[in-house]
């Protein structure tokens, strides 16, 4: 069984902790396309922050606390940096972590694509799935905000980390969408896979971002396998992270049944087979989509390896 998954950040590692714990209960491949679109330059450093969520989580050295980032972190670059008034003060890298991005500025500034630096720094992490990043090719969702300087367009981490999404924002717009091609393995991966998974990540700045790359929509949309989301709100309300007011600017209401209507059912053009909600939320209708109510809180492996096997068991 090969299963694929569509995931951004922190949401979307845990996920795929589940995914992973099923897949070697029955033997499956796991194959994970994640979010590039939160990928800056910083210092001279490439940063990755989703892939470095995903490998860390699933490696087992993420930082429980916080979700993100290394365990045991130190920040002594962070202060000298701050000693020099080096900008951007409100992005901070943790001495660890600056390793894996000196690593992967190195192989990417010699000519290594992102995939194949991925695929060397997996080495390490030894993740246990196959980490794909959606593109090689420059794509960073970007904010188009206001305020007293009049409207303008920001990185998404800016919109997120200095202004916690406490600006005026009209729309995202994904930089450099339309000339990405889909990294080397990712169209075979979807299009070879028995199931395809839609984590529960931001439907707007996770997996939105993964879908505009030319190619892949269609590619989700035309797989032969059955293709199940997860819903990342219970309740009315995101699990963690910020999709309500993401949601919000896109005038999504903020429920599984709006997630579930923007990815929309495959027989409407959509995306959608299925779509797991919580409890909760059990009703929930998405036209054209078969709706199962499940716990849906990530609490440990074992129940987020029960929300996979629900989705299996919805196909």
């Amino acid at each position: 069984m090969r299963i694929v998954v569509l995931a951004g950040g922190i949401g979307g590692a845990r996920f795929l902790l589940g995914v992973r714990a099923y897949a070697r209960e029955v033997g499956a491949e796991v194959t994970a396309v994640v979010n590039v679109g939160d990928d800056l330059w910083l210092h001279g450093l490439k940063i990755c922050p989703d892939l470095d969520s995903v490998m860390y989580t699933l490696g087992g050295g993420a930082d429980p606390e916080r979700g993100w980032g290394r365990v045991g972190e130190s920040w002594t670059v962070k202060t000298e940096l701050a000693a020099y008034g080096a900008e951007p003060t409100w992005f901070g890298l943790g001495d660890k972590d600056i390793a894996t991005h000196l690593v992967r500025s190195t192989m990417l500034n010699a000519g290594y694509p992102l995939s194949a630096v991925t695929e060397a720094l997996s080495t390490r992490w030894e993740p246990g799935v196959r980490l794909l990043p959606a593109t090689d090719d420059r794509l960073e969702t970007h904010a188009v905000v206001e305020d007293d300087q009049g409207q303008r367009a920001i990185h998404f981490q800016e919109w997120w980390v200095r202004y916690r999404a406490d600006i005026l924002t009209h729309r995202f717009v994904f930089v450099g969408a339309e000339t990405a091609k889909p990294a080397p393995g990712v169209l075979d991966a979807i299009g070879t896979a028995d199931l395809v998974l839609i984590a529960p990540s931001n439907p707007v700045v996770s997996v939105a971002p993964v879908l505009a790359v030319p190619g892949l929509r269609e590619a989700v949309a035309d797989a032969p396998a059955p293709v199940v989301g997860v819903s990342p709100i219970i309740g009315g309300a995101p699990v963690r992270g910020m999709a309500d007011r993401c949601l919000a600017v896109l005038g999504v209401e903020c429920s599984a049944a709006g997630v579930g209507r923007l990815y929309g059912g495959r027989p409407a053009g959509g995306l959608l087979d299925g779509w797991l909600v919580a409890e909760e939320d059990a009703g929930t209708v998405v036209p054209e989509v078969t709706v199962r109510a499940v716990p849906l809180r990530m609490t440990d492996e074992a129940a987020t390896a029960a929300m996979v096997r629900a989705a299996v068991e919805l196909t």
